[in-house]
């Protein structure tokens, strides 16, 4: 088997950038201790999401940039113990900062800086400013190559942040988390992974984390095996609330296997009849005062 090792950081922060840098490398070293390929912090790392009941000028100072020093302390973690390390930010940026993840591998080499595509624009996230696109690298990992895309929190709401990711060669979406997961917020990622026939690796806080509770998790996509009768369950992974490092092992080869011969996916579509998909206007009962249309 070709087992990829994904470790999961349920972590909570410790309340300043510098706190929370040492925090992060200590479990960086713990995952690379335990064998992991790719190490996924939750969301927003560098000031641990903390942008609730706080004046927006506040947290907005604590901006850093994607090239710090925070940064680069991660850079060269996952140089040094060669493994691939997804951190988060909260990113300066013209205007507004990012809500974004930077996936660094093995050889410390940036692969991808994604930006929050789908921001809770109903709340405190209208401050920030949305990412405009879903990227996908191809991360070099003992392994081999493995092509991985990402997607933050509210993104995984959006049926289209997972298929594009698909379309674009996605195997494995990074998606770091800082929200309660519930049955329904589950079901949503088993539901793109199933859909896809992708890996979902999803990254949350824990429960002594205001507003969190853990559960993170590992949808591996395969649905159905030659061998089993029915289907399987995707779930290769469920973490409980407490904090602690989290490992879940992607079998590679099934995966691909899988995807080659299986009807979900990029197998039958009929993009021609979805044109309505792109079209920007918004009818009731969904159109909203503080609504940001993008076109």
């Amino acid at each position: 088997m070709n087992n990829l090792k994904i470790a999961l950081l349920q972590i909570a922060p410790c309340g300043s950038l510098e706190k929370n840098r040492q925090k992060g490398i200590r479990a960086c070293k713990e995952a690379a201790a335990m064998g992991a390929d790719i190490a996924l912090f939750p969301e927003m790392w560098s000031n641990g999401y903390r942008i609730y009941d706080r004046p927006a000028n506040e947290w907005k100072a604590e901006a850093i940039c994607a090239d710090s020093d925070f940064i680069r302390t991660y850079e060269q973690a996952a140089r040094e113990l060669e493994m691939a390390i997804g951190i988060t930010l909260l990113e300066q940026f013209a205007g507004a900062p990012r809500n974004s993840l930077i996936l660094f591998d093995r050889r410390g080499r940036k692969q991808l800086i994604y930006a929050k595509v789908h921001t809770c624009d109903f709340d405190v996230e209208r401050n920030l400013t949305p990412g405009n696109d879903f990227y996908v690298a191809v991360l070099d990992t003992a392994c081999g190559d493995v092509k991985v895309g990402a997607m933050i929190c509210y993104d995984r709401e959006f049926p289209e942040s997972a298929r594009i990711l698909m379309l674009k060669g996605a195997e494995l979406i990074l998606v770091p988390n800082a929200c309660p997961m519930e049955i329904n917020r589950l079901s949503q990622l088993r539901g793109r992974a199933y859909e896809n026939m992708l890996a979902i690796a999803t990254c949350n806080y824990p429960e002594t984390v205001v507003d969190c509770n853990g559960g993170s998790s590992v949808f591996d996509g395969v649905a159905y095996l030659p061998e089993q009768k029915g289907s399987r369950d995707t779930c290769i992974l469920q973490a409980g609330g407490q904090e602690g490092i989290y490992m879940a092992e992607l079998d590679l080869d099934r995966l691909r296997r899988y995807r080659e011969t299986e009807v979900h996916g990029n197998a039958y579509r009929r993009p021609a009849a979805y044109g309505l998909l792109v079209d920007t206007a918004v009818a009731r009962p969904f159109i909203r005062e503080n609504d940001r249309i993008y076109i």
